[in-house]
């Protein structure tokens, strides 16, 4: 059997503040383009803006949102506006993976009972560990992680490349089954340290070591929370990383 053409597989970066956007730095959002499909990977809060400067959101083949905390989903309600009312109109339905109660979260905010609703612009299914689905020639795989709510990684494959993203996440062996041999990890560093045993962030040298190994070719750190600055977040994961390791900035284009 013949190998898999290569393809293009990029990652744009619309956003990675946590626990809130700050001046020109939106929440977690990320666009993930190749083989003639793109992803919205997680819309937090100020992300909707951004990933209109790379591409015309109703040509969206998929959105997949990590989990329901506001700073990865906020920004659905934005996209509702606009795709609903602001002339961005998709021709079909655009397909959400988020966890089960997604919809109705975002029903809530409108203060309506029934999520039926939102049908017209966005069409709902329910993540699980182990979700897999198709758009384009992208393969996108989801496995839960531990969080301190029902939390997803992502794995993204096309024509060889592999794109794994931590999504938020404590330390834990589905994350670097998430990564194994990816290309690059786009990886969370929210927290300087373990407090009280609470595992549901990662490190930095959490990050490295999971990148370690799981043998990823490349590091992103991103997702890093106000104790630390990103700067010293990437040099700390990549001291203990050992392989190239960048910092996620906004606006910049990843290819694989």
């Amino acid at each position: 059997m013949s190998a898999p053409m290569p393809l293009t597989l990029t990652l744009t970066v619309l956003g990675t503040a946590s626990p809130h956007p700050g001046p020109g730095r939106p929440c977690s959002g990320y666009l993930v383009r190749g083989g003639g499909a793109e992803v919205w990977v997680d819309a937090g809060t100020g992300t909707f803006a951004e990933l209109q400067r790379h591409t015309d959101p109703a040509r969206l083949s998929a959105i997949w949102i990590s989990h329901l905390h506001a700073d990865h989903n906020a920004d659905l309600i934005a996209a509702f506006y606009g795709l609903a009312h602001g002339g961005l109109t998709p021709d079909a339905p655009i397909p959400v993976y988020a966890p089960a109660d997604c919809a109705q979260r975002l029903a809530g905010f409108f203060g309506r009972p029934d999520a039926g609703f939102l049908s017209s612009i966005f069409d709902f299914h329910a993540l699980h560990d182990g979700h897999t689905v198709q758009h384009g020639d992208l393969l996108l795989t989801s496995r839960a992680v531990v969080h301190d709510v029902e939390a997803y990684g992502l794995r993204v494959e096309g024509g060889g490349r592999a794109l794994a993203y931590s999504g938020d996440s404590g330390p834990c062996p589905a994350l670097t089954e998430l990564a194994r041999d990816a290309d690059l990890f786009l990886c969370e560093a929210d927290i300087d340290e373990h407090r009280d045993g609470e595992q549901v962030h990662l490190t930095p040298e959490d990050a490295g070591t999971a990148a370690r190994r799981a043998g990823v070719r490349q590091l992103v750190v991103t997702h890093v929370g106000p104790t630390l600055t990103p700067e010293s977040a990437t040099v700390r994961a990549a001291e203990t990383f050992g392989g190239p390791t960048l910092t996620a900035r906004e606006g910049h284009v990843l290819s694989l």
